[in-house]
């Protein structure tokens, strides 16, 4: 690389205007730098061509003379002494003129391509620059793209998250009506026993009245004490001049095959309920229709039960009670 004052030397150089250790120190830079011989080169090339350009000069007429008396070693007559010339001949300034111009015009071009090397330099540094804040920009770029793909993933995930949400409650709903629109059976089933049991208590009641005063019988309604039996309802009459009555059961669970119903009627005149026997239920319709004694004499009868005893029954009740009258 070369600089201004490498520049300035090169251009005395060209003109064989450096001396001594100047010259010398010159010489081994020019050695050493491509760039600078370069240079050089181009300044000679430039000074010759414009010497080149100088008019040619006449010699003086007294030249000609010295020289043939020089050659013929007699004297000769000189001719009458020309007029002095001026001091300094325009002449002989040209090649000075032409050196200065050549210094100045090396000097320029020196000054100039150390310019242009600036500015060329300050145009890669702007350059540089610009490809920094480019690959800045990029990353930056990347950087918010990967964020907004990010972001993208995690909509998507919980738009999915969404739906299945919905779908499973959608499916709950549907589980929900089902079980609703089953309770509407149920309870339309129920309502419907409840009126198939009242019709048969009126037809029941109806009979009774033709075999003697509806009075002297004891009717009653029992109801499931048991979770699992809450539909199960039963209705029992009791007639005191017959000692002898009758059950109706419906929707009742069927027992184990260790255990069996019993019937139980409680008159206040004995401790303990008294036993009206066991009875079974029909495993095809679920009911059971009963005619039943008692080996004791029942005066007034305050409820009718039904427990769940060990298979044969026993003589005082053991088990739980499954349905009581009110």
């Amino acid at each position: 690389m070369m600089d201004e004052h490498q520049a300035e030397l090169a251009a005395l150089f060209a003109l064989d205007l450096l001396e001594g250790a100047e010259k010398t120190a010159f010489e081994a830079s020019l050695a050493e730098n491509a760039e600078l011989r370069r240079h050089v080169d181009g300044l000679r090339a430039a000074a010759a061509e414009i010497a080149h350009l100088a008019p040619p000069a006449e010699p003086p007429a007294e030249l000609k003379a010295r020289v043939l008396t020089s050659v013929s070693g007699r004297p000769i007559a000189r001719p009458a002494p020309a007029p002095l010339p001026p001091l300094i001949p325009f002449g002989s300034l040209i090649p000075w003129a032409v050196a200065a111009c050549l210094a100045i015009a090396a000097l320029w071009a020196g000054r100039q391509s150390l310019n242009l090397r600036s500015e060329n330099e300050a145009m890669r540094d702007q350059q540089h620059l610009a490809q920094v804040d480019l690959t800045l920009l990029r990353t930056r770029m990347e950087a918010e793209r990967l964020v907004r793909q990010r972001q993208y993933d995690d909509a998507q995930q919980q738009l999915a998250e969404a739906g299945r949400q919905t779908h499973e409650s959608r499916a709950e709903l549907a589980r929900l009506q089902g079980e609703v629109a089953q309770a509407r059976q149920e309870l339309a089933l129920a309502v419907q026993q409840a009126e198939a049991a009242g019709r048969q208590v009126a037809a029941l009641t109806v009979k009774l009245k033709q075999e003697g005063d509806l009075a002297q019988y004891k009717i009653a309604t029992l109801a499931s004490m048991l979770g699992n039996s809450p539909k199960a309802i039963a209705v029992a009459v009791w007639n005191p001049m017959e000692q002898e009555g009758m059950l109706k059961v419906s929707q009742l669970a069927m027992p184990a095959s260790d255990k069996d119903y019993q019937l139980w009627l409680i008159d206040p005149q004995y401790k303990s309920p008294v036993s009206a026997g066991i009875f079974a239920m029909d495993p095809a319709t679920g009911e059971a229709h009963v005619k039943f004694k008692t080996d004791k004499a029942i005066d007034t009868i305050a409820k009718f039960a039904i427990s769940l005893e060990a298979k044969g029954g026993m003589p005082e009740p053991h088990g739980p009670i499954v349905m009581l009258s009110q």
